[in-house]
């Protein structure tokens, strides 16, 4: 089932996630559902934050990158298979020299900016079936991982812009919020008025 996908300015968005254990209900289906919704919207990433729970969850399907001529090869290769669950993840470290990306997010259509995230994370984390791993990604995997942990910590990307550049894009956001946009899949917006 596709899901509304949440939008910038609703306060879901902003809290840490809670973490789950393998009987939160539905998990299953709640997966299930939110693949389906981030592949409706073209998107890499969607963190359960986004369709309005609280929780430490996050999918990641990375492989559309795989085919970015401008990419190294050493990136193609690492995100061809970089589809997976990520439940109750945590950073264990963070290093490497930071980088620009253009980033977007499907909370916030329409806008995109360059961010910078270090190149390299170590992570824990479990995966759908509660197996606990640990693993390093870096480059672009690094960064969409990082992106998407940041929602169940309640930042979105946009915090990490420079004073100027969150000036700049205010207006923007506050039309976002108020649903004056007009994305490609299904939103709920934080601030539309009922008449």
């Amino acid at each position: 089932m596709i899901l509304p996908i949440v939008a910038y300015g609703d306060p879901v968005l902003r809290k840490v996630g809670k973490e789950i254990d393998k009987d939160y209900p539905n998990l299953e289906k709640l997966i299930s559902d939110m693949r389906e919704t981030m592949y409706n919207a073209s998107g890499v990433g969607l963190a359960a934050p986004q369709i309005g729970k609280d929780i430490r969850l996050f999918l990641i399907d990375a492989s559309p990158f795989a085919e970015d001529e401008e990419l190294e090869a050493s990136d193609r290769e690492a995100l061809k298979n970089f589809n997976k669950v990520f439940i109750n993840a945590e950073i264990i470290e963070e290093s490497g020299d930071e980088w620009a990306f253009n980033e977007g997010c499907l909370s916030i259509p329409d806008v995109r900016e360059d961010v910078f995230r270090q190149e390299s994370v170590t992570v824990e984390y479990q995966d759908e079936n509660f197996k606990t791993i640990t693993e390093t990604f870096t480059g672009l995997a690094a960064r969409v991982f990082q992106h998407e942990y940041d929602h169940i910590e309640g930042i979105l990307f946009t915090d990490k812009l420079s004073s100027l550049k969150k000036k700049l894009i205010k207006k923007k956001l506050e039309k976002i919020s108020k649903g004056k946009i007009n994305a490609e899949y299904r939103m709920r917006f934080p601030n539309i008025k009922n008449k």
